[in-house]
């Protein structure tokens, strides 16, 4: 939204406005424990109540076949309606006048329903369906592991698409009378499958509310959706069981069984009875439990589909999509994920803003980063040098303070601050990170007085929070904290290494610890990460990547230099191969040593640890830790050898800031207007 504002373009964004975030995360002993985050307990300044802007919002019910001029048309009769509110975000742009619209729903009671409620007497009704309304917009992700939390998250996405489409719609009317024109002055960006359902609410408006033909309402969906997908995975697609979308949304479902008829007609026209691969491109899932295949139904509607990162694209051509890549290769792009300079340099980083600034001799940079290139002319100039590590030492201060606050723990500001902070999941393996520390500290604990003088001190910073659910990802989360306790305590070690676990890692503690990174690690195995936007921000901030292949990182080599990251492990098409080879591959003995002492319960909870060990042993280690083992030391030692060179780490810093550019969501903004949307700039003219 920043970067539609600052570049001018006219565009709307549409959300949900909750009063709960995911979740507080405490640590307890160890343990991650859930606490509600209540994003709204002291209000948001930047929100402006539409009160006069409401719209209707039907579940449930029945649909009945009614004549219309002498026409049979389908006719929804809701079982429950609510009303979405509406709260406007003001964007602004930046050294612009520019200001687009930020629209976010709050779920609020009918007032129909409610007043019937009070008159009757019946006030205890009346409160509960005003919580029940409510809850629509109340928690982010609330558990989907019931039926009714199923429910409640089919209610949540359909809610925003129904408000949201119905506003559209408003804006439309106001000032077009035909629907032909539709296509020329609407643009549906589909952000993953969550809203896909826009497509069914589209066509059911165009159809019962507008009564377009059939033959004109497809026609306009054709041209008006498209849709990005960030699933790396088969497993990862989103499919709501027919039974669920039946009975919450019984016209929607009709209209996707029609999509789906008409499609697999067409679909046997080209390629003939194939019925294999007309099974998997259909939108519904036959089986034991029937499900909608929401991925399909948006391919199949959006007249472009695009992956966020060149590797994700490519996989989404050859695996995830092949049998709609095959049928329609020019339906599919790519449009590489980015990150906005102004918040992660400009507002995160002020001492950086104005270091870069003054050697570019300009601000331009802030709107055009290209310009950033223009640092490689000094990579090698002995005052930005100073200035340089000035900048970093200011920011290394600002995070060693915050982490002294936060844990008690003083650190050495003349470490390595070593960072890896992202949500936490066995495909990002933050056990990789932790099995790597041990054997650091397993090796420095086995060092003579003298061989410790050589050893690189580092501070190691681990964040991220683990689903509720998520029983191995919090045990990562509590070997992270019995490591650090045994670490931390040991006087032999000092300052040669300490381990920090920051709780309840949000945006705000991210401005502080990415412009504090010396180091940042991105350890998914290769070919899980659609992209990674987090390595975009610390690239931006002068920090060096310690990598796997993996999503964007193969495209900031490309941009900054291999010499300039610190590549490891086995590469996307590497991945299947190493996995077949079972019990036979073999892995090294330092990952064997340091498995061997979490389960000898060197660091206690040997019983609590013994699953996690498990995950990673034999043919269970499925995300290939044993096998990466050797190559992610490998590379460890190589960031040691780097940082000790003052002169090498600061240009390889500095070269990697100056080609951070591609990676601002500018130049991603600027590729779906001009290959998606087709939309240009249009500036405020006061």
């Amino acid at each position: 939204m920043d970067s539609l504002a600052t570049l001018d373009y006219p565009a709307v964004g549409y959300g949900l406005r909750y009063q709960y975030g995911l979740f507080r995360q405490v640590i307890v002993d160890g343990f991650q424990h859930e606490q509600p985050d209540y994003w709204l307990n002291f209000g948001n300044l930047w929100d402006i109540e539409r009160i006069h802007i409401t719209y209707p919002v039907k579940f449930y019910g029945t649909v009945t076949d009614e004549f219309l001029n002498g026409e049979k048309c389908k006719v929804w009769v809701p079982g429950e309606m609510v009303e979405a509110v509406a709260y406007d975000n003001p964007i602004p742009g930046y050294g612009t006048r520019n200001t687009i619209n930020l629209r976010l729903w709050a779920a609020k009671p009918s007032d129909q329903h409610d007043m019937e409620s009070f008159n009757t007497g019946d006030y205890v009704d009346a409160v509960v369906n005003r919580q029940r309304a409510e809850s629509i917009s109340s928690i982010l992700y609330p558990d989907d592991r019931s039926y009714q939390g199923k429910e409640l998250r089919l209610k949540q996405q359909y809610f925003f698409v129904s408000a949201s489409v119905q506003d559209i719609f408003r804006r439309f009317k106001d000032t077009h009378k035909k629907f032909d024109e539709f296509p020329e002055k609407v643009a549906l960006q589909l952000n993953d499958t969550h809203p896909s359902l826009a497509i069914a609410e589209v066509m059911r408006v165009l159809l019962d509310e507008e009564h377009l033909s059939w033959h004109r309402a497809w026609d306009i969906i054709c041209k008006i959706f498209s849709f990005t997908t960030h699933t790396v995975s088969p497993e990862g697609l989103e499919k709501i069981p027919v039974d669920l979308l039946g009975n919450l949304l019984p016209r929607h479902l009709q209209i996707i069984y029609d999509i789906n008829f008409n499609f697999v007609e067409e679909l046997k026209k080209m390629i003939g009875l194939d019925y294999d691969r007309l099974t998997r491109m259909s939108i519904v899932e036959e089986g034991a439990v029937k499900n909608i295949r929401m991925a399909n139904l948006s391919v199949i509607c959006s007249h472009t589909v695009n992956g966020v990162s060149r590797l994700h694209s490519e996989l989404l051509r050859t695996k995830l999509f092949k049998d709609f890549y095959d049928l329609w290769p020019h339906k599919f792009q790519y449009k590489t994920n980015g990150v906005t300079q102004r918040r992660w340099i400009v507002v995160s980083n002020p001492s950086l803003c104005a270091l870069i600034s003054k050697w570019l001799g300009t601000e331009a940079w802030i709107r055009d980063i290209d310009l950033l290139i223009g640092l490689r002319d000094y990579a090698t100039n002995a005052e930005l040098h100073q200035e340089w590590k000035m900048v970093k030492k200011v920011n290394k201060i600002r995070l060693a303070e915050y982490i002294e606050v936060m844990s008690g723990l003083k650190v050495s500001l003349d470490a390595m601050f070593d960072v890896q902070t992202k949500r936490i999941h066995e495909y990002k393996r933050q056990l990789l990170n932790i099995l790597g520390i041990i054997h650091r500290y397993d090796c420095i604990k086995n060092m003579d007085k003298n061989d410790r003088k050589k050893v690189v001190p580092r501070v190691c910073i681990i964040g991220g929070k683990a689903a509720p659910g998520y029983e191995i990802a919090k045990k990562v989360i509590k070997l992270c904290h019995a490591v650090a306790e045994k670490i931390n305590n040991d006087n032999d070690i000092g300052d040669l290494l300490k381990l920090v676990f920051i709780p309840d890692y949000n945006v705000s503690v991210a401005e502080m610890v990415i412009p504090g990174a010396d180091l940042s690690q991105h350890l998914s195995t290769a070919g899980h990460e659609a992209s990674g936007t987090g390595s975009m921000k610390f690239l931006m901030n002068g920090c060096l990547l310690l990598a796997t292949a993996d999503g964007s990182t193969i495209e900031m080599v490309e941009e900054i230099g291999q010499d300039n990251v610190f590549l490891f492990g086995a590469k996307a098409h590497e991945v299947v191969a190493l996995r077949k080879k079972g019990p036979t591959l073999k892995v090294p003995l330092q990952f064997s040593r340091v498995v061997r002492m979490i389960r000898d319960g060197h660091f206690g909870f040997e019983d609590y640890f013994k699953s996690l060990c498990d995950k990673i042993e034999g043919t269970s280690d499925y995300f290939l830790l044993g096998a990466d083992f050797m190559s992610y030391l490998e590379a460890q030692a190589a960031a040691d050898k780097a940082f000790v060179d003052e002169e090498r780490w600061t240009k390889m810093s500095i070269l990697g800031a100056a080609g951070s550019g591609r990676f601002s969501s500018d130049r991603t903004i600027q590729e779906y207007a001009e290959n998606t949307w087709d939309i240009q700039p249009c500036r405020c003219p006061f």
